[in-house]
């Protein structure tokens, strides 16, 4: 079914798994940093400092969030160290980049990573010139998604209308804070359509022809 997002002039966009599919396995090369570092850092097996680290991002939203509350770790040596993997599994894909560029309005990433991040895949993917701008963990404070406050920060730093935004992520559990805004919600990925969160509004594996099908508010030419 055609999406009907005429109401929308705000699209925010999550970066990882979303704009780009997760079977490049790109985020796995992340995920092996992340229990690299906190393996390290706080002196555990590789086992044990798996487990650690998906707790921390079921608990709170990120690795990063339980390692700064529990460990002293400055959130830059971390972000620096987990972001620092080729690009190589990531394809530009000329399809999403002129379904994005065709929604009307403001169009903004909004990540749980750091800025050097989001510009370097941004860059990679061709998609840089697509947004007006990233909202990004440490314009949140180092409070990740899905916590309310980050949304209360993104909103007020880019005057955005919850009614009149829309998101899209691939992690249903942050979708239901902006669906409690007012936003329109749209969870991407191979396991979307089997979601039955109440808070999401629209669910789609791709995201271009999901994007290229919908209908948006026409603007003047």
């Amino acid at each position: 079914m055609t999406a009907d997002l005429t109401h929308i002039d705000v699209w925010l966009f999550d970066l990882d798994n979303t704009l780009y599919p997760p079977e490049t396995a790109f985020m796995s090369l992340i995920e092996a940093r992340m229990t690299e570092f906190v393996a390290r850092h706080v002196g555990l097996s590789h086992e044990d400092a798996h487990a650690l680290q998906k707790k921390y991002y079921r608990e709170l939203g990120t690795t990063l969030a339980g390692l700064m509350a529990h460990h002293d770790v400055k959130p830059e040596d971390y972000l620096d160290h987990v972001h620092d993997v080729p690009l190589d599994s990531l394809t530009p894909d000329p399809d999403l980049a002129a379904a994005i560029h065709r929604l009307p309005g403001r169009r903004l990433v909004f990540t749980n990573g750091d800025a050097k991040h989001a510009g370097r895949v941004l860059d990679h993917l061709g998609l840089a010139d697509a947004f007006e701008d990233t909202f990004h963990i440490a314009s949140a404070d180092f409070v990740p998604k899905p916590h309310p406050s980050t949304f209360d920060k993104l909103i007020l730093a880019h005057a955005v209308t919850p009614k009149s935004a829309a998101f899209f992520e691939d992690s249903e559990k942050n979708l239901a804070p902006a669906a409690t805004l007012g936003m329109t919600t749209i969870l991407v990925g191979p396991h979307a359509e089997a979601s039955t969160a109440p808070f999401v509004h629209h669910r789609t594996h791709k995201l271009a022809p999901f994007l290229m099908s919908a209908r948006v508010r026409e603007t003047a030419a």
